[in-house]
């Protein structure tokens, strides 16, 4: 298993694969390209239902009303790892928790990284980092979950976004699964 969530690349469409350290920079000169504008920081992440399931994580920052950009990591576990979401009726759900622990686990190093470069939201810079996306939702098997989930979220400091409004996980995320 990686040491850490930020060890690896992210890929980015337009830059292609990036170090961490390169993907705080890609958002900060986004950020700054146009500091007139107001942005949005969102982590999600999604898994395929597979017997080896990966983790695309997604980092989007939206400048709102004008586009904006996206940087993705793909988790990926040893064998021996991934026996904990093979041969179990839950194992989905096991998918699922880790899914957002993986988001929460990178929402927070983000947040920090970024309040170190940017400064806290509204400081020097017009940005929020608010939200994290979970791939269930109110309809459909994972309706059971929500609030597992939500709570999971909260718990780490962050507001929860599930199904039809979590784009970040079930949109973004969900492109490389």
């Amino acid at each position: 298993m990686e040491q850490h969530i930020t060890n690896g690349n992210f890929f980015n469409p337009s830059k292609g694969n990036l170090e961490f350290p390169e993907v705080i920079q890609e958002i900060q000169d986004y950020i700054l390209e146009k500091p007139g504008f107001f942005y949005d920081v969102v982590v999600g992440s999604d898994s395929p239902s597979s017997d080896k399931p990966f983790f695309p994580i997604a980092i989007v920052v939206l400048r709102k009303g004008a586009g904006g950009r996206f940087f993705l990591k793909k988790m990926h576990y040893p064998e021996s790892y991934l026996r904990r979401f093979m041969d179990v009726p839950t194992n989905w759900k096991q998918r699922i928790l880790q899914e957002v622990y993986l988001s929460c686990e990178l929402a927070l190093t983000l947040r920090e990284t970024l309040e170190q470069s940017l400064g806290k939201p509204g400081q020097k810079f017009n940005y929020q980092f608010a939200y994290i996306h979970a791939d269930v939702g109110e309809h459909g098997k994972t309706k059971e979950m929500v609030r597992e989930v939500t709570g999971l979220i909260k718990g780490s400091g962050f507001e929860p976004k599930v199904k039809p409004f979590s784009f970040a996980a079930s949109v973004v995320a969900d492109r490389f699964t």
